[in-house]
């Protein structure tokens, strides 16, 4: 027999699968983020620092304010225990997880190890390999001047240096042996890791398996496309089969969710074992781009009947609710997007946009008020202002009784679609 749950169902199991409404502790240390990481498995990096760099986000959205000092010791030392590889996509996993990727790097091992451009380049592999093994970490700046100079009696360009070190990192002869700020530092993986981590590779087919049970766990229900997306797995019948490994093991089981359809007819989905079923979630949460919860653009739809495009890419003018707006989760619903610009200079958070989602309870703007001071204190901010733009900008003003400022590239015409006015 096959549970129905209703939508609202679907999120808050997803949300309390995320960690997303759990009381947040009075202190954050180790403990804590390392927990929330082991809940969500997979931290997504980017470059873009507009408010916060995006790793950093998630651990806010559930834990509050904490030292990002302590993340960056977990993952961004010489010995880290959260380690960059290609897992989403470019992403921090648990160090003991690096064997369930090697399918992967198999992969790009055989896309990349023997091209045109690997055999073309072999001499300047070969050299980037050598340079680890003296030198060890080293910067690419550091790597760059030696080419440069000529090192070994060649002269190779940085397009080509940083291409080299790509190739080896997704292939797994490197490791990131952390960070100058956003700057990798590159090292022979054996100088990273932990032997038992590159000794025990894991078959793809078992690889696979473990990572959709991981993702069933991490989502509490979903589809067979959110769990492949997950890890980003683009193949579909491999997991397939291992959802039903885990359904002939009575680890999932299958669902239906209201609203959840596949040309008119209800889509397949299947609900954890251990999937808390919260009547209630009163979660007040900002959430990056790349935060699981809504990383899958079809499932936030699904879920939240939330229409989510990141518009960094889009002409300013052409913007509909700003450079980078993060969506606003209050109570169980997403309900809002603000865009946020850590203004470092005048020491102010600006809220360059914000706008309603449907279902924005009453005390919406005082709730995101509230957190948005959490933020800016978070981020060593001082104040807080709200541009004009944007159908929530004069409440969540309002609710912060905040200064005003303009926002230089808003529309002249106001136009994105508004589910709550005023």
């Amino acid at each position: 027999m096959t549970t129905s749950l209703r939508r609202a169902d679907a999120r808050r199991i997803a949300l309390a699968a995320q960690g997303i409404g759990r009381p947040r502790p009075a202190t954050v240390g180790t403990r804590q983020i390392t927990a929330t990481l082991q809940r969500m498995r997979i931290l997504q990096i980017d470059s873009v620092n507009v408010f916060s760099r995006s790793h950093y986000m998630p651990l806010f959205a559930r834990l509050g304010a904490y030292d990002t000092a302590l993340l960056d010791r977990l993952a961004f030392s010489r010995r880290p225990r959260w380690v960059e590889s290609w897992a989403h996509v470019a992403s921090l996993v648990d160090v003991a997880d690096w064997p369930l990727l090697q399918f992967r790097r198999d992969a790009a091992r055989e896309k990349y190890g023997d091209d045109d451009w690997a055999r073309a380049n072999a001499g300047l592999l070969r050299w980037l390999r050598d340079e680890l093994a003296d030198r060890g970490p080293l910067r690419p700046a550091d790597i760059e001047h030696d080419a440069r100079e000529g090192s070994r009696g060649s002269w190779w360009g940085w397009d080509d240096v940083k291409n080299g070190l790509e190739r080896l990192w997704l292939i797994g002869d490197v490791a990131i042996a952390g960070r100058r700020g956003f700057e990798r530092r590159y090292a022979l993986a054996a100088d990273v890791l932990p032997p038992a981590a590159l000794a025990s590779p894991v078959p793809r087919a078992e690889a696979i398996l473990e990572l959709v049970r991981r993702a069933a766990l991490a989502y509490g229900v979903a589809t067979a496309a959110d769990l492949a997306d997950y890890w980003r797995i683009r193949d579909r019948p491999a997991v397939l089969a291992a959802v039903r490994d885990l359904v002939d093991a009575g680890e999932i089981e299958p669902v239906t969710v209201e609203g959840w359809e596949v040309g008119g007819r209800p889509a397949k989905a299947w609900l954890h074992r251990d999937a808390a079923r919260p009547r209630r979630i009163d979660a007040t949460a900002i959430l990056t781009p790349f935060d699981p919860v809504v990383w899958f653009r079809d499932r936030a739809e699904r879920l939240f009947d939330f229409d989510y495009r990141i518009e960094i890419y889009t002409p300013a003018e052409k913007r509909r609710f700003g450079y980078y707006s993060l969506p606003v989760v209050v109570g169980d619903d997403v309900v809002g997007r603000v865009d946020l610009k850590a203004d470092r200079a005048a020491s102010a958070l600006r809220v360059q946009s914000a706008w309603w989602e449907h279902g924005a309870p009453a005390d919406a703007a005082e709730r995101i008020a509230a957190e948005l001071r959490t933020a800016a204190t978070w981020q060593g901010l001082e104040r807080v202002t709200v541009s004009r733009w944007g159908d929530a900008a004069d409440a969540v003003a309002g609710a912060l009784a905040a200064e005003r400022h303009d926002h230089p590239n808003a529309p002249v015409d106001d136009d994105a679609p508004s589910a709550l006015a005023g």
